[in-house]
């Protein structure tokens, strides 16, 4: 059964990663990349997001995307140049090769064993213990339950 997962958890990963390598194919925009590319300023915002009015980082970044979209540089080259440039750093989304895959797989695999976990948690708490199975109800002494019979009498009168 775990191997079963681990399959599952490795085609959700590539499915993630084609669907990511298929988006950066299309036509590249102004508006496009600057939701894939980090703004630098320390705003941790995109550069379509960031909050400075007069943002340097934005007036640095954006000439290069648009001098690049000009040139006829697909998605994929741009953010490639912008990574060599500014680093990993400003990719909005990690690379979905070598080391940071595990960005993308990571969250997958701790879903999955957190639901795992709960899954276990629920069957046991739901499973009677071997003990309390075992142990067979004593039985209430008469003496006593016609004294309980007869104080609900009176409570109910």
């Amino acid at each position: 059964m775990t191997s079963k997962w681990i399959l599952v958890v490795l085609v959700f990963g590539l499915g993630v990663a084609s669907v990511t390598r298929a988006d950066r194919s299309r036509k590249p925009t102004l508006e496009s990349l600057g939701d894939q590319v980090m703004c630098l300023c320390g705003c941790v915002a995109t550069l379509n997001h960031c909050p400075h009015r007069d943002c340097a980082t934005l007036a640095e970044i954006r000439p290069i995307i648009e001098k690049e979209i000009a040139e006829g540089k697909d998605e994929t080259t741009i953010l490639q140049d912008l990574a060599i440039r500014y680093g990993v750093q400003v990719l909005a989304a990690p690379p979905t090769k070598g080391f940071s895959l595990t960005a993308w797989i990571l969250p997958s695999v701790g879903l999955l064993a957190g639901l795992s976990f709960v899954v276990v948690m629920v069957r046991r708490w739901r499973k009677p213990s071997p003990v309390a199975a075992a142990v067979p109800a004593r039985p209430i002494d008469p003496k006593v339950l016609a004294a309980v019979e007869e104080e609900m009498k009176e409570l109910n009168h």
